[in-house]
Order: C-alpha cells, then sequence, then structure tokens
C-alpha cells in the first residue's frame, strides 16, 4: 500500500510503498477515509532517529477515521464496512488508568514498547492502517470523516483540557486561548459550548484571528508585547480565570503566566518548548499550571457528540496522498487554515 512515511535521514515526509498490514488476533484493519496533519508529527522528524525510541522508518498520521476492512481472530464487536474514528492514545489495557478509560496515562505502555499510532505505531496517513486492539475504535455513525478526523486529537486535547477547568469558569469570569491553529480553534468553540465565560483569543496572524472570530471568540488580541496589558484591560485588572496556551513556546508560557488571575488555571497545550516557573512571586497566589495529553476514549465519544449537535466544527484543508508532503510545509509554516486533512484513499 502507499503511505506517508518519514525515514529519518534528515530529509522530510515522503509518500512510499510499504507491506499491506494484516490483522491478527484481536486486530482491526481499517480503510483510511480521512486522517489528520499535527505539529506533533513535526516535533517527531525534528529528533535525530538515533534519538527516537522506536524504529524508522514511521508511517505518519495519529488523527485516523475510515471504515473497517478487516476484522482479527476473536473481534466480535465491529463488522466490516463500520464507520469508524481511532482513539489514539494506546495503552496496556490491564492498568488501573486503562481500566478507566485513561490510556492517555498509562503508565505503562512506554515500558511496553507500545506507541501511538504515527508517533511510534505505523499511523493513519496511509491507505490502511492496523489497530492494535478493537477497543481503540468508537463509532463514526453518520459524521462527515472529513471533519470528524481532526476531532481524535485536536478536538479531543482541548477538550480534556476544558474539563478539568470548568469549575472555575463562572459566569463573569475570563477564558484565554493564545495560538487560533489547529487545537486553539476548535478550542475556543469548546469554551462556548460548556462554560458561560468570556472568551479571548490571542494570536500573532490576524487571519487566525479572523478565524477566532468566525467561530466564537468573544475578543481578539495580537500575540504581542501589548497582549498582557490589553487582556488585564479586558479583565478589569483580574486576568483570567483560564489560559490554554496551544503553542507552548517560551513567549506564550510568558505570556500564559501575565495574563492568569489569582487561582486560576495555566494548561500549556502546545510542544513549542516553552517553560513556565513556578513558586511563590513567580505566579498569582493559587495558579495551577498543568500539562495534558490527548483524553480519555469516553471524552472522544463526547467530542463527536458535541460534533453530532453542530456545537463544534473543525475547520479543514484536504490534500491528497500524493500531496501531504505539502500539508507538513504548510503546517511548518504557519499557513494552514484549520486543520490539514489528508485523504489517502481519495
Amino acid at each position: 500500500m502507499r503511505a506517508l512515511c518519514f525515514r529519518g535521514d534528515g530529509g522530510g515526509p515522503e509518500v512510499a510503498t510499504v507491506p499491506d498490514p494484516e490483522p491478527g488476533p484481536g486486530q482491526v484493519l481499517v480503510k483510511v477515509a480521512a486522517a489528520g496533519v499535527c505539529h506533533s508529527d513535526l516535533a517527531v522528524m525534528s529528533v535525530p532517529g538515533e534519538a527516537l525510541p522506536f524504529p524508522l522508518p514511521l508511517v505518519l498520521g495519529h488523527e485516523g477515521a475510515g471504515t473497517v476492512a478487516a476484522l482479527g481472530a476473536g473481534v466480535t464487536r465491529w463488522q466490516v464496512g463500520d464507520a469508524v474514528a481511532v482513539y489514539g492514545a494506546w495503552g496496556c489495557g490491564l492498568c488501573a488508568a486503562c481500566a478507566e478509560g485513561r490510556e492517555n496515562y498509562c503508565p505503562r505502555a512506554a515500558g511496553l514498547g507500545i506507541f501511538p499510532p504515527g508517533l511510534g505505531a505505523a499511523g493513519a496517513i496511509a491507505e490502511y492502517l492496523l489497530v492494535d486492539d478493537a477497543r481503540h475504535l468508537v463509532p463514526l455513525g453518520d459524521l462527515d470523516p472529513v471533519r470528524a478526523v481532526p476531532l481524535t486529537d485536536a478536538g479531543l486535547t482541548p477538550y480534556h483540557a476544558i474539563k478539568r477547568t470548568l469549575p472555575k469558569l463562572r459566569p463573569g469570569g475570563t477564558a484565554v486561548v493564545i495560538g487560533v491553529g489547529g487545537l486553539g480553534h476548535v478550542g475556543v468553540q469548546l469554551l462556548r459550548a460548556l462554560s458561560p465565560a468570556t472568551v479571548v483569543a490571542l494570536d500573532v496572524s490576524e487571519d487566525k484571528l479572523a478565524l477566532a472570530r468566525e467561530v466564537g471568540a468573544h475578543e481578539t488580541l495580537l500575540s504581542d508585547e501589548h497582549a498582557a496589558v490589553a487582556v488585564r484591560a479586558l479583565t478589569d485588572g483580574l486576568g483570567a480565570r483560564a489560559v490554554f496556551d496551544f503553542v507552548g513556546a517560551p513567549a506564550t508560557v510568558a505570556l500564559a503566566g501575565a495574563v492568569a488571575g489569582l487561582d486560576g488555571d495555566i494548561v500549556i497545550a502546545g510542544l513549542g518548548g516553552g517553560r513556565l516557573p513556578v513558586g511563590f512571586g513567580a505566579l498569582p497566589y493559587g495558579t495551577t499550571v498543568t500539562t495534558t495529553y490527548w483524553g480519555t476514549r469516553a471524552e472522544l465519544i463526547e467530542v463527536l457528540d458535541l460534533a453530532r449537535t453542530g456545537a463544534v466544527e473543525v475547520h479543514v484543508e484536504t490534500y491528497t496522498l500524493d500531496r501531504a508532503p505539502d500539508a507538513y510545509a504548510r503546517l511548518h509554516d504557519g499557513k494552514v487554515h484549520g486543520r490539514a486533512v489528508i485523504l489517502p484513499n481519495g
């Protein structure tokens, strides 16, 4: 089959022919209708091959949706032709976290050599995706796989982050979204759907601020040297109750710390390598700083249900498999409007 591969030789992603996967016991083969492109992929490709904890070449893509093509021995919950989305945070399936559906926080996965598709295991930017266990599939129903596939990460990650902060997002409070890219523009919609807070979106791009307004942000601001003062002015000097940094660069995490209010939450969801000092005097009293990683299987089902109601809709750019390297180039240059989606069989 044809797939988008990273070889780790200093080059970018390339379309190549790889062996056809076949499902073993308990596994499911999915014919991929759509696969998402993510900054996490760029982060993986920036690491020298010898430093990666998994073998190369790697088929990219950790957001996948399509139809069941074949079932391994013992799989009874699915039928060939079922429309599915793939939950990508694969865990051991046996520990307490996995039993609760929180495979994104499985403490045993890395030690057992279990990796998400596209981030260690063969990924979804291919004609077919081998899913290592049937439990990682979620019914897609009548949702369009092209618009739904980013919800498996670009929807699930902000949803997981926002759910944890909801008790602080009361009427009169403010939530700040830093970075209105693939995750951020979904985060704005989720905040509008789930909380009564005023949503303020920040970005360095006027085009992305326009997207933020289009999807429901109450206020938008350029993320520049004046942004912190502007956010303080919008909040009567109180600062934000919650700040979601979907960039995670040194400048943006510093901005997150500067706009957070007393007893506020700061969630660093971006992979930009920034660090935020924590301690007395470094941040307002009571501030909580967390990172986040994907979400639970149950939360993915909830995100898809929100999409069915129209509460959240991902803006997508579509590409054929042959043009997939162009999608990564546009993502690297900050030119993707919303989320890039590859159609491997389109």
